[in-house]
């Protein structure tokens, strides 16, 4: 409805702007008219102006002709041809600016110049005394011509005066039309200039509430969430000045995020993922009470905005959003399972939007972290959140500048003949201000962001620079990396193993990839296709932690797989858990099954190792073994136990 009267109203502004150009055309044609008519009517009265002069003139010459003859000897000669010199020229004036007639004119000073000889016989007839012949031809010649000169004038004098009155009465009806159509085009400019306000009026109207409305689901957006939240804290702040008014009640945000909202758009696409954002919108709306106010921030996350004297009204409200997704969604016959992940934050003194909405989102990540459906936002959460916080800025400034990071290596034993068959690089950070920190501390914080890209080059090509220099020193020492699950699922990951291994000169064998079993399980599809990729360089390819994830025997059939590695849970008490020491008796059979060499970590006693050995397990590592060491340390041992293979 709103288009159609947006539509209807552009249409009558545009037709009114129409008419408005054609009366604006009219008004400047008339003007030009106008202009020249004007233009004319001062010509005309230069002419008629002319033209009296000229008969003017004319009547002094045959004046001056008559004194003459009345007094010969005088100044009457001299002055009779001064005149006719002054006549000549008025008659060959009009004959220059008199455009209409043109013949006549040029005959009437073609006729007067003819006169100049007759004139000069006259007064030589006077000047001889010969008055009688001089006043004869003067009657029979000179006067005749004189005559018909002026009659001329005079006909053209007056029918010059008649055309410039003529011109003044149409200068004036013009005027008044031209005064008619302007005020006219005044009216309808002021009628446009109306209907445009209202147009442009209706318009901003349309553009703020497409500003503040997300397109997709309807719902208002990020800039409407802000404007609304601003709006409750500043009512928040009025009321505590003005205590003896009943509060609002305390503003609350809850930042609600679907969990595997990007399964559904990689592997149903986006027509399905849009779908499914607008049935989460109406769900969402109908899950809490009227006046709480619905956005959606972007992408997968949604907001509420509640207000509440109590705070804890928060946590009711989440859980019924929580109970919301126990129902699946079906979309074209598809049936789609989602939980959500809700932080709430309620509003503190001097607490701003960005304030609030960074602790709800706070709140909501440690939520979706710990898989804990709801958290709430409290000092210690602001705590943890500046010490990693303070901890990425440490880990950005130490991989820019290099250093503090390095790598320790663990060796990796053959249980049957105790040979050494590889080692596993493992990261440790020497902070120059906090020491010695752990990789359970740093690397948590590394894979939440895109940091860990850049820290898996590094250790990449340091541990493949040390693999060159074992390889140049004559040990072959394959060496393990572990990788996250943001780099294996970077679709340049594989592109830049191939780059390493070509740049640094290693043989794609030297390098193993060990991937655990959520990184493979959180995108099947684009993990396999990865681990294929980079399983053709020759690199060999292990599962971490086997037995602590969820991956199904389907998958491990079909990943490109070289090894799998027990996970220490499972090892450490098999010696004496009958339990365990079947479980990791028959994940070595299946890997066995499978052409798999399988690794056992966390060997803390000879017993483990020894059992290991009974139930046929390949190679094992643990501090039992060798604890991480230095790569010198390594070399050390290489050249102790050694020969160098040529």
């Amino acid at each position: 409805m709103r288009s159609a009267r947006g539509s209807a109203s552009r249409w009558l502004v545009g037709l009114v702007a129409v008419a408005l150009a054609g009366l604006s055309g009219s008004a400047v044609f008339g003007s030009r008219q106008q202009a020249d008519i004007v233009s004319q009517i001062a010509t005309d009265g230069a002419s008629t102006d002319a033209y009296q002069q000229t008969s003017y003139l004319a009547r002094w010459e045959s004046a001056m002709m008559q004194q003459a003859l009345r007094k010969p000897g005088g100044d009457g000669h001299r002055q009779l041809l001064d005149v006719y010199r002054q006549t000549q020229d008025a008659m060959e004036h009009i004959a220059a600016i008199d455009g209409q007639d043109q013949q006549v004119t040029a005959e009437i000073v073609q006729a007067h110049r003819g006169l100049n000889g007759e004139i000069a016989t006259y007064l030589t007839l006077i000047d001889q005394g010969d008055r009688r012949t001089a006043e004869d031809h003067l009657e029979k010649v000179i006067e005749p011509a004189t005559t018909r000169i002026m009659d001329v004038v005079l006909a053209e004098q007056q029918n010059h005066l008649d055309e410039h009155a003529d011109r003044q009465a149409h200068g004036q009806r013009e005027s008044r039309q031209l005064m008619w159509g302007n005020g006219l085009a005044f009216l309808v400019t002021l009628l446009v200039l109306a209907l445009f306000a209202w147009s442009a009026r209706a318009h901003r109207l349309q553009v703020e509430a497409m500003a503040t409305t997300d397109p997709l689901t309807g719902l208002p957006n990020r800039a409407a969430f802000t404007d609304r939240t601003r709006r409750a804290l500043a009512e928040d702040t009025s009321h505590r000045r003005r205590a003896s008014e009943p509060r609002p009640g305390r503003a609350t945000v809850l930042v609600i995020n679907l969990d595997g909202f990007r399964d559904v758009n990689e592997q149903l696409g986006h027509r399905v993922g849009d779908l499914l954002l607008n049935h989460v919108s109406r769900r969402l709306q109908v899950s809490v009470r009227e006046h709480d106010f619905v956005a959606r921030l972007g992408g997968d996350e949604f907001a509420v905005l509640l207000r509440d004297a109590d705070p804890a009204i928060g946590e009711a409200i989440a859980a019924r959003l929580t109970d919301a997704f126990d129902e699946p969604f079906v979309i074209d016959d598809i049936t789609v399972d989602l939980e959500v992940s809700v932080g709430a934050a309620t509003a503190r003194p001097g607490d701003d939007v960005p304030t609030l909405l960074r602790h709800a989102d706070t709140a909501m990540s440690i939520a979706k972290q710990q898989r804990l459906g709801f958290r709430r936002f409290t000092t210690s959460t602001t705590e943890d959140s500046n010490a990693r916080l303070t901890l990425l800025g440490d880990l950005r400034r130490a991989l820019d500048h290099g250093g503090e990071i390095s790598l320790h290596y663990q060796p990796k034993v053959d249980i049957g003949s105790g040979a050494l068959v590889g080692v596993e690089a493992l990261a440790r950070w020497q902070h120059p201000i906090k020491g010695p920190i752990s990789p359970g501390a740093f690397i948590p914080v590394l894979e939440a962001t895109t940091l860990i890209h850049k820290f898996t080059h590094q250790v990449l090509t340091e541990a493949l620079t040390q693999a060159r220099t074992w390889l140049d020193a004559g040990y072959r020492v394959p060496v393990a990396v572990n990788i996250s699950t943001r780099s294996l699922l970077d679709a340049e990951f594989p592109d830049q193993v191939a780059t390493l291994l070509r740049e640094i000169d290693v043989p794609g064998e030297q390098l193993c990839i060990e991937v655990t079993e959520y990184s493979i399980m959180s995108d099947p599809n684009t993990a396999i296709e990865a681990l294929h990729r980079i399983r053709r360089l020759g690199v060999k390819i292990s599962v971490d932690d086997y037995g602590t994830g969820y991956s199904s025997m389907t998958y491990l059939r079909l990943l490109p797989l070289d090894e799998l590695k027990i996970d220490r849970s499972f090892v450490q008490d098999m010696s004496t858990d009958r339990g365990n020491r079947a479980l990791v008796a028959s994940t070595v059979e299946l890997g066995h099954n499978l052409g798999l060499t399988v690794v056992a970590e966390g060997i803390e006693d000879a017993p483990t190792l020894a059992a290991l050995g009974e139930i046929g397990c390949d190679f094992a590592q643990g501090f039992h073994l060798a604890r991480p060491m230095p790569a010198d340390a390594v070399t050390a041992i290489l050249q102790r136990v050694y020969a160098p293979v040529a």
